[in-house]
């Protein structure tokens, strides 16, 4: 079985102020289309932990010293010719120095026999 991968799923975690910032952004670039859908997005809170080593510039907290920081887990569906113009603009307006970001790939319902 073979698959051709045209669609990512997107995770990225967000401070819960910048949330709306950052969804707004890369839906207004054109992620989030399902179907007849656009500007499709899913959010969940959770509790986010860290420690910044002694070379990090920390966003929220301090070198050494771990955090628990309220983040929301931000999943939106991206075309796979999208995806690098998507995460510049995410690592662009994104406040940490390194955003948790995943890129899961997506199989369409016709691959399968």
């Amino acid at each position: 079985m073979s698959f051709d991968v045209k669609k990512v799923k997107i995770v990225v975690m967000v401070p819960c102020d910048y949330l709306k910032r950052v969804r707004e952004v890369v839906l207004d670039m054109g992620a989030g289309v399902i179907g007849n859908y656009t500007h499709c997005s899913t959010s969940f809170l959770g509790i986010g932990s860290f420690k910044p080593n002694e070379e990090a510039n920390p966003f929220i907290g301090e070198n050494n010293k771990i955090e628990y920081v309220e983040e929301a887990r931000l999943e939106i569906m991206v075309n796979v010719a999208d995806v690098k113009q998507i995460l510049k603009a995410i690592r662009k307006i994104h406040p940490y120095e390194e955003p948790g970001i995943d890129i899961i790939p997506l199989l369409d319902e016709d691959d399968f026999e």
